[in-house]
């Protein structure tokens, strides 16, 4: 009549076959000598009583943690390792609403392996882990947590153990714990609380630890390497933290993206991992692959955020994250980027003006300052960044469709300072701004393909655009060359044409070309003049080198190329022979070798336009001045003027006509019809805009009579020479028309400039 507690624990503790049916089924497993393992047959007898009796599954993990907890006091390893085997086969043979309570007694156990300090129970502990982290449970648990596994199997990662091959045993066992802690709880919705920061921040560090101490680094983030598979398969510490993380990464969603990159970013600032960067790079590498495409702008937008916050370090780091955000850009490109386009690009144009700041900075104390050659040093890192920015802009601009591309031109373009100042008066620090800008806008409009210039080269871009052109700066000047080459040359022929030569046969370079649109004879119509002002300007600079001549050939050829019709050639015509004549003249007081470099790219380009057009007349009139000039005056050919220690006349020999290109025998070359040969007899005359006051410059209207061109459909070709005289006569005669007409003889006081 005992209660039945009192009489489980007094007469089956004397009397052996009156305990309970679990606790013998449980005993016999356990055989005298621990070395003979589990006892299969009963260990197939107590399967069998926990499926059919389920109920008791919750006592039986009771009683087998009672045991294993004494075992291990007792250091009997054997036990605890049969232990671990029976709890392990009676978690995959049991399904059932039952096996929760059950789950609760086997984690206990679990930990109770991981808090010792023994390795080969730590890696038991574990492995019956990773056995039950497999295991799909029906329903999801609402009061298990995973908070103690977390820490122990990360403290387990960072293992120190003085035994390299022990060391690498329980660093393995860690990340498959957590792989297993990940797998358990990423798809329970109930478990989100993985996700938190404060278990991020023990997770992800663990592993890149292990992944940082890769031999095999190159492989390590690289899309086609299996994961898991870079050394000693599984065994692996790095590869096998790399699968983890990839695992993680993957099964990230929306809103846990930003705790799982974050971790990433302190972990390589708190072991100075972006100098060198080799290892930040393939981190970010192994994320951009392994998350969800939708979810790349997160990314993008947390290395952002982070270049901002190290905005003083040094500028290695600098460089260093944005290697890293250009190596996420590059892959992100190829999908989904969001809404962070022009942020990306605002944020990089912020840090690449602060590097110059720094730069100068830096110069201006290295200036004052008895230390030259670490000044030098802190500015050529200064320019790592620099590079880095520009490379970075260039190549995400360079991966974007069109529409967004001309968005990031503008935007770059109005991001320039551009003044009414020439180049030579402005501050270092904006002479160095606009070329990194120019720079970049060079990288961004690389590949572009427009079907229409009118919308690849809006008056909003090109009027920044040439304004910079007409600065002294000579390297500015090649910078827009560039820019336009790249928008305008649709079918890259630049290769083709590369250096300014006199070219035999433009037929050999198979020059590829399309039909004028009806859009780009507009846009020829509405912004040629504009073009061939600034070619006219650029040529006359005092300050052009061999490269600045190279450029203007190659502007002029694909001008010819891809957008000159009938009309275009005649005008292109007129602005080299009003070249030649500026050189001849020399009014401005050029040197001699802008003059003769001017005559020499004259002489190029006809012989590039002359077998463009196919007209005989019109090459041989170009070949014979050509084979002149190779006998008489090789200076004035691009083989001999632009070649090193180019003997230079003092003056050009003006009376031997037959050294230049004559416009009555040009017009008559021209007389097959499409060509209106009559327009080459009227001077051209570049158009007079603000530019020419704001720059300051000598300007060509600052004569002492202007030529105006009259012409019109109907009347033929005439030049008036407009003086000073001319206007005050015509003013006076006005005047005086004005006051005979009124009939009070007086000018009303209401007289606006229409009458």
């Amino acid at each position: 009549f005992l209660p039945s507690v009192w009489k489980e624990k007094k007469i089956c503790g004397c009397c052996g076959p009156l305990r309970p049916r679990y606790k013998r089924l449980v005993d016999n497993i356990f055989p005298e000598d621990p070395k003979d393992g589990l006892s299969k047959s009963d260990m197939e007898k107590l399967t069998f009583y926990a499926v059919s009796a389920p109920e008791k599954l919750d006592r039986i993990g009771a009683y087998l943690a009672e045991k294993l907890s004494r075992d291990v006091v007792r250091h009997r390893y054997g036990n605890v390792v049969i232990a671990m085997e029976a709890l392990d086969q009676l978690l995959m043979a049991c399904h059932s609403q039952s096996i929760k309570p059950f789950v609760e007694s086997f984690l206990h156990m679990v930990a109770k392996l991981l808090e010792s300090r023994e390795p080969d129970l730590q890696v038991l502990g574990t492995n019956s882990f990773v056995k039950f982290a497999n295991i799909e449970e029906d329903t999801p648990s609402y009061h298990r947590r995973y908070e103690f596994f977390v820490s122990q199997f990360s403290a387990m990662c960072h293992s120190t153990h003085e035994d390299s091959e022990t060391r690498t045993r329980i660093r393995v066992a860690g990340i498959k714990g957590l792989q297993g802690v990940v797998r358990k709880t990423v798809n329970d919705e109930l478990q989100a609380i993985i996700w938190e920061p404060q278990h991020m921040d023990k997770l992800i560090p663990s592993m890149l630890f292990n992944m940082q101490d890769s031999e095999n680094l190159d492989r390590v983030g690289h899309p086609g390497t299996p994961a898991g598979t870079i050394q000693d398969g599984e065994e692996n510490p790095a590869a096998l933290a790399e699968s983890c993380f990839r695992e993680l990464l993957g099964r990230a969603a929306y809103g846990n993206m930003n705790n799982a990159v974050r971790p990433v970013l302190i972990h390589l600032d708190n072991h100075h991992l972006w100098e060198p960067n080799e290892f930040a790079v393939s981190c970010f590498r192994i994320i951009m692959y392994s998350i969800q495409a939708q979810h790349s702008h997160h990314v993008i937008q947390q290395v952002l955020n982070h270049l901002d916050t190290h905005n003083r370090n040094t500028p290695r780091v600098r460089a260093g994250i944005v290697q890293v955000l250009l190596e996420t850009v590059a892959i992100a490109a190829k999908g989904s980027v969001g809404p962070t386009v022009l942020e990306v690009f605002n944020t990089l144009l912020k840090h690449l003006r602060m590097s110059v700041d720094f730069e100068l900075g830096e110069n201006s104390r290295r200036n004052s300052s008895s230390s030259v050659s670490s000044g030098r040093g802190k500015e050529s890192e200064e320019r790592i960044v620099q590079n880095a920015i520009i490379q970075t802009i260039g190549f995400f601009g360079g991966n974007l469709p069109d529409y967004q591309r001309a968005e990031v031109m503008m935007f770059i373009m109005g991001k320039v300072p551009v003044y009414g100042t020439p180049c030579h008066t402005l501050d270092t620090g904006t002479k160095r701004i606009q070329t990194m800008l120019l720079s970049s806008l060079i990288m961004v409009t690389s590949g572009f393909k427009s079907k229409s210039m009118m919308a690849a080269l809006p008056s909003s871009f090109l009027d920044p655009l040439f304004s910079i052109s007409l600065m002294e700066d000579s390297e500015l000047r090649q910078l827009v060359l560039e820019i336009l080459h790249n928008i305008i040359d649709r079918h890259d022929n630049r290769a083709k044409l590369r250096g300014i030569r006199i070219i035999p046969n433009v037929a050999a370079l198979k020059i590829k070309r399309e039909k004028i649109s009806k859009q780009d004879v507009a846009f020829m119509k509405k912004q040629g003049q504009q073009l061939y002002r600034h070619i006219y300007l650029g040529c006359k600079e005092e300050h052009n080198v061999h490269k600045n001549f190279e450029l203007l050939f190659t502007t002029l050829a694909i001008l010819t190329i891809e957008l000159a019709n009938e009309e275009v050639v005649v005008e292109l015509i007129r602005l080299a022979v009003a070249l030649q004549d500026m050189a001849l003249a020399n009014e401005e007081k050029m040197s001699m070798f802008i003059c003769c470099g001017i005559h020499a790219l004259v002489a190029a380009y006809l012989n590039f336009l002359s077998q463009m057009i196919a007209n005989p007349p019109f090459c041989q009139h170009v070949s014979k001045v050509i084979e002149l000039r190779t006998m008489d005056a090789p200076h004035l050919l691009p083989e001999n003027i632009f070649r090193d220690k180019c003997p230079l006349p003092e003056c050009l020999d003006k009376e031997d006509k037959q050294l230049y290109f004559q416009t009555a025998d040009l017009a008559e070359c021209l007389l097959a019809p499409g060509y209106n040969a009559e327009r080459l007899s009227v001077p051209y005359v570049p158009q007079v805009t603000d530019e020419d006051r704001f720059t300051r410059r000598k300007s060509f209207v600052d004569t002492a009579s202007l030529q105006v061109d009259i012409m019109s459909n109907n009347l033929p070709d005439k030049v008036e020479e407009i003086t000073f005289e001319t206007l005050k006569k015509a003013i006076g005669k006005r005047t005086e028309i004005h006051f005979m007409c009124h009939p009070s003889g007086q000018i009303p006081s209401d007289t606006g400039p229409s009458e």
